[in-house]
C-alpha cells in the first residue's frame, strides 16, 4: 500500500521561512514524480512545484521561483519544499503527491489529475 506523508506546517510570522517534507512509501516503482500543491478553502487545489522521475525541478507558477524551493531526496525517496519569505496569501494546505511517468508524456506535472498517490496535508498558517 503506497502511503505519502507531509510534516513539517505549523503557525509562523509573515516573512520567517519554512520547510515541508514529504515521504512516500510502498511504492514499488523505481521512478516516480512527486509533487506539492496548496489549497484554501473555497479554492481549487493548485500546483506549486514538483521533482520530475528524471530528478528534474519545475515550478507550476513562474513567481513561485523567487520564494519556493523544492528539492528531493531519491534514495531517500524524501521531498521538501523550503518556503522563504513567508506572506499571509501563503497560507494553505498543502499536499504532497506522487506519480508514475505516463507513456509518452512529456508535459508538465501540475495538475492534481496527474497524481495518483496523495497525503492528507499538512496545514500552514502566516500570521501578519
Amino acid at each position: 500500500q503506497v502511503q505519502v506523508a507531509e510534516s513539517g506546517g505549523g503557525l509562523v510570522q509573515a516573512g520567517e521561512s519554512l520547510r515541508l517534507t514529504c515521504t512516500v512509501s510502498g511504492l514499488k516503482a523505481e521512478h516516480y514524480s512527486m509533487a506539492w500543491f496548496r489549497q484554501v478553502p473555497g479554492k481549487e487545489r493548485e500546483g506549486v512545484s514538483y521533482v520530475a522521475w528524471t530528478n528534474d525541478e519545475h515550478y507550476c507558477v513562474e513567481s513561485m521561483k523567487a520564494r519556493f524551493t523544492v528539492s528531493r531526496d531519491p534514495i531517500e525517496k524524501i521531498m521538501y519544499l523550503q518556503i522563504h519569505s513567508l506572506v499571509s496569501e501563503d497560507t494553505a494546505m498543502y499536499y504532497c503527491a506522487a506519480a508514475l511517468p505516463r507513456p509518452g508524456y512529456i508535459g508538465v506535472y501540475c495538475s492534481v489529475s496527474d497524481y495518483a498517490y496523495w497525503g492528507r496535508g499538512t496545514q500552514v498558517t502566516v500570521s501578519s
